[in-house]
């Protein structure tokens, strides 16, 4: 059981939400692990329209077939569902699947955005590592996408708590440099659970993985998540578990087995470096 957790310094787009979508999706189908995504945004819909349709807010999207259901109203609450339980302290480990979204059954959950008044999130953000580390009793792997919008305190106690570091890269110098610098300064980049992912990776830049590897010192290569028209639209369309597995049959093209090649690469440094640091 161990808490993965996605971060990024913040002042750039990186791709870090839509480049654990492909990681959680691959993790889930490929791997026998029971999987949770905490997203600890306010308000960000970018992994919900990775994974399901938009509707009212009181309507939640019935999941058939391959999907789980959902249930029950506690899960259209969502974290403040859960935040309640835990109040009252009547939360397990094991109840906290009632109120997360569930994507593939037995295998990938999510536990979305809050999306209800900022002064309500400002005191739910506090709760978070928390819940990471009560999830982390019941699930195998807990992934979190970790926002700048928690605060710098709580941020740090998520990192601090983490198994492992992905750290979201670009490919401009300038979020290389960043964060080159940032590691200077904060010991917790230093440390060998840090592992280095570029999101929306162009193997044709001149900030390719070799060359930013050794620009940074790094002794094993970065891993990537290549850009992907595919993934991209899947991800505004609700469709990323569908293309997954229509791409595990067919493997259509070249450059979707380029990303699908990177992607099961990023997931098998991911569970190594797990198992390495044990």
């Amino acid at each position: 059981m161990s808490i993965v957790t996605f971060w990024n310094d913040g002042k750039e787009q990186t791709g870090k939400t839509l480049s654990l979508a492909a990681i959680c999706t691959y993790l889930a189908i490929e791997h026998n692990y029971k999987v949770l995504v905490i997203a600890t945004g306010y308000q960000d819909q970018n992994l919900d329209n990775c994974f399901w349709e938009q509707k009212a807010k009181t309507k939640m999207k019935k999941n058939l077939g391959l999907f789980g259901p959902n249930t029950s109203l506690a899960m259209e609450e969502g974290i403040s569902g859960l935040i309640k339980m835990m109040k009252s302290n009547k939360l397990s480990p094991n109840q906290i699947t009632n109120y997360t979204k569930i994507i593939l059954k037995d295998r990938l959950e999510i536990l979305p955005t809050f999306k209800g008044d900022k002064s309500e999130y400002n005191d739910i953000r506090t709760y978070y590592p928390e819940i990471i580390n009560l999830a982390n009793e019941y699930y195998d792997l807990v992934l979190v996408d970790v926002d700048k919008q928690v605060q710098d305190d709580i941020e740090e106690t998520i990192l601090t708590n983490s198994n492992l570091i992905v750290a979201n890269l670009s490919q401009r110098l300038t979020s290389i440099n960043s964060f080159a610098e940032l590691r200077e300064q904060r010991a917790i980049l230093k440390s060998r659970k840090v592992l280095l992912l570029i999101g929306r990776y162009d193997k044709f830049s001149k900030y390719n993985i070799k060359n930013v590897s050794r620009y940074l010192g790094e002794k094993n290569k970065v891993s990537t998540i290549p850009y992907n028209t595919l993934f991209f639209e899947a991800c505004e369309e609700a469709r990323v578990v569908d293309l997954f597995l229509n791409l595990k049959r067919t493997g259509e093209d070249e450059r979707s087995n380029f990303f699908i090649g990177e992607v099961k690469r990023t997931v098998d440094n991911i569970i190594y470096r797990l198992e390495d640091l044990r």
